[in-house]
């Protein structure tokens, strides 16, 4: 089945320096001190020691890297490949794989599709093509262990009203158990202009 592409996969195709800038910007963020880890805190404190935790939309691998770090066994996956190059070589011990979220079938690749934890930043959602939102959050549903939980946060005016996406969990077959409006934790309000969902299997 062919899948509309995302947003991020037409920009590369049309800017394929995209990816590197990318890169280098948040090299550049780090460098400056910068706190770039409030997500992976997030997720470590959800799980228990040696969780099995998939990074999706994960990106050059910062956060997944840290999760490794931590002891957790991590699977990241983004579907743009020059990313997963720069996580292969930064975060060795991980396992990274190239895929489109909304075809996302790591059973397929002998990966057990049993996460303690999904964390889906860096605004992943905003970046979906419209037509693909719901197939990858019942992607996500099927890669969750039974009492697994979905962290999904991305921020407002990026194309994806957050009262669209409580819809599309419905519609997915995942509940929404907890709103924040933040990584460290502060409750979710009509109106913020961020959103993080504590998501299960419903």
């Amino acid at each position: 089945m062919s899948f509309e592409p995302s947003k991020w996969t037409q920009i590369i195709s049309a800017d394929p320096g995209h990816s590197r800038r990318y890169i280098e910007r948040f090299e550049m963020m780090a460098a400056a001190g910068h706190d770039l880890l409030g997500e992976a805190r997030t997720v470590d404190a959800m799980v228990p020691r040696n969780a099995r935790i998939l990074d999706a939309g994960c990106g050059p691998g910062r956060h997944g890297g840290h999760l490794m770090s931590l002891g957790h066994t991590v699977v990241g996956v983004d579907g743009d490949p020059t990313l997963i190059k720069t996580a292969q070589a930064m975060h060795p011990g991980a396992t990274w794989v190239v895929s489109d979220l909304a075809e996302l079938d790591l059973a397929s690749r002998g990966i057990a599709a049993d996460f303690d934890a999904i964390l889906c930043a860096g605004n992943v959602m905003g970046f979906l093509a419209p037509s693909t939102r719901v197939t990858v959050l019942e992607r996500f549903r099927q890669h969750l262990a039974d009492d697994g939980r979905a962290v999904i946060g991305f921020g407002a005016g990026r194309g994806y009203e957050f009262d669209d996406f409580f819809g599309d969990l419905d519609a997915a077959g995942l509940s929404l158990d907890l709103a924040l409006s933040t990584w460290d934790l502060r409750p979710y309000r009509a109106g913020d202009g961020f959103l993080v969902a504590l998501c299960g299997r419903g």
